[in-house]
């Protein structure tokens, strides 16, 4: 159950995350400098395309990838919009 919750708690984080795209679309382009303009705005604030342009464009695992999605993630929290 404690799993569950906590999957609810970062799907629901990540739709916040979603809807205000434009606003933290900035801040991944300042944490992931290899990222381009064009692939943030293909990412469109989905977080299978984000950790998708992270595998190709840092060559990481794809366990490597979520865990630093899942860090950014959590760092958020605190810079979001209407919070």
């Amino acid at each position: 159950a404690a799993v569950a919750s906590i999957r609810k708690g970062t799907a629901m984080e990540w739709d916040r995350i979603e809807r205000n795209w434009s606003h933290f679309k900035g801040n991944a382009r300042r944490h992931w400098t290899r990222l381009s303009e064009a692939q943030l705005e293909h990412i469109e604030g989905k977080r299978e395309r984000l950790a998708a342009s992270l595998e190709e464009t840092y060559a990481l695992s794809k366990e490597s990838a979520e865990k630093q999605l899942a860090e950014w993630q959590n760092a958020q929290k605190d810079k979001g919009p209407f919070r």
